[in-house]
């Protein structure tokens, strides 16, 4: 059976191989994503708070933003609760909302109403990383083949698991990395060593993973947690919008938001794409775990709330799909989750290195002993021999 694995192991890691490292790759830089970004183009996210000076309405700076940009549409408005924060647009433009170059956002002082910065989706940094990430930069043709990448990498680790499993004799020696050893040895103990202790990060991430790949593995999350997948389509309720009412809606949107969800945290704006349905705002809760939100549903004109949708009355298959986006970003529990994500992914990455490494001494073992066994004189025999005056002991 160990040679089997090993054969599954060695032409599945071969398959997968460029893709398994890309795909970590990218994902060990998504894992600090929000962290990094506001980091190294802080001016886009903070501003400077003036004394005696209130933040403008939201309607306001919306119009102003939505005028500057006739080509695009305004979709999402991202509101922070600290008081030195930009109010950040995501706008697209076209049927085709989703390609990176249709995207734009935009960063606007709340205070002096004066767009800060336009950044277009495809000069996003990590925009560009988690296009890689997911579709390989290739839309469905590369969200297919993650999607493949995926599956085989669950298989590989499960085959590795069992490759790796040492006899009672040998588990110090499985368990620990020989750092003063050949290269050989090294780089064997390095993708053993260090692909089991992250196994099991690793498996949590690849089965997310195949959720978000696969729709029979949504329903597959829904049926264990509900026993039916009802619960997987959430539609927004329908409220046709009130136009003219001279109402500043949106301000009243956030104000009533915040009412009613009292706790801090982001409060996301998505407007609706049409006239019939109703805005949805979301308010993420930092005081639990990752991507705990409440929603609420409001009309557009007059900030009527429509409808609520609170996080504690959803099902348990959607609690538990809603637990999927933070354990595969390994953003669960923050800074210490965050940092085991980081060390898998950053295992991972050297993964398809290490096992290539492997691979190719092996080979190279293979054609120096053929080569060892060509050229080796063979025995002969007196009979043989043609100078029959020749005797052997």
């Amino acid at each position: 059976m160990k040679k089997i694995f090993g054969w599954l192991h060695l032409w599945l890691g071969i398959a997968s191989g460029i893709v398994v490292l890309v795909v970590a790759g990218t994902g060990s830089l998504l894992v600090f994503e929000e962290e990094l970004e506001h980091t190294f183009r802080s001016s886009f996210f903070y501003v400077e708070v003036p004394a005696n000076t209130s933040r403008q309405p939201l309607d306001n700076l919306t119009a102003y933003v939505q005028r500057e940009n006739p080509k695009y549409k305004v979709g999402n408005i991202m509101l922070e609760p600290e008081a030195d924060r930009s109010v950040v647009y995501l706008l697209r433009k076209g049927k085709g909302n989703k390609v990176l170059k249709n995207q734009l956002y935009v960063a606007v002082n709340p205070y002096t109403g004066k767009i800060i910065e336009s950044v277009p989706g495809n000069k996003r940094f990590f925009s560009v990383v988690l296009q890689l990430h997911r579709y390989l930069c290739m839309g469905e043709t590369g969200k297919f083949i993650t999607g493949i990448s995926c599956s085989i990498f669950t298989i590989l680790i499960l085959t590795g698991l069992i490759l790796w499993w040492p006899k009672r004799n040998a588990r110090k020696q499985r368990l620990s990395v020989k750092w003063n050893a050949s290269f050989k040895r090294l780089n064997w103990d390095l993708h053993a060593v260090f692909g089991f202790y992250v196994h099991i990060i690793l498996l949590i991430t690849a089965l997310t993973g195949l959720i978000w790949s696969y729709k029979w593995m949504n329903n597959l999350l829904y049926i264990a947690f509900d026993g039916n997948t009802k619960q997987q389509k959430i539609v927004t309720p329908e409220s046709p919008a009130v136009k003219n009412t001279g109402i500043a809606y949106l301000e009243k949107i956030v104000n009533t938001t915040n009412e009613r969800l009292s706790y801090e945290g982001t409060v996301t704006i998505r407007l609706a794409e049409n006239d019939s349905t109703s805005i949805t705002t979301s308010k993420e809760n930092r005081a639990r775990h990752g991507n705990v939100s409440d929603f609420l549903y409001f009309q557009a004109g007059t900030g009527e709330l429509v409808k609520e949708r609170l996080y504690d009355n959803e099902s348990n298959g959607t609690i538990a799909r809603r637990w999927v986006y933070p354990l595969h970003r390994g953003t669960l529990y923050g800074w210490p989750t965050q940092i085991l994500a980081l060390i898998a992914a950053l295992v991972a990455t050297t993964l398809p290195i290490s096992g290539f490494l492997i691979w190719m001494g092996r080979k190279k073992k293979k054609k120096k002993e053929v080569k060892v066994k060509a050229t080796k004189p063979q025995e002969l025999t007196l009979d043989k021999h043609p100078d029959t005056s020749v005797q052997y002991q």
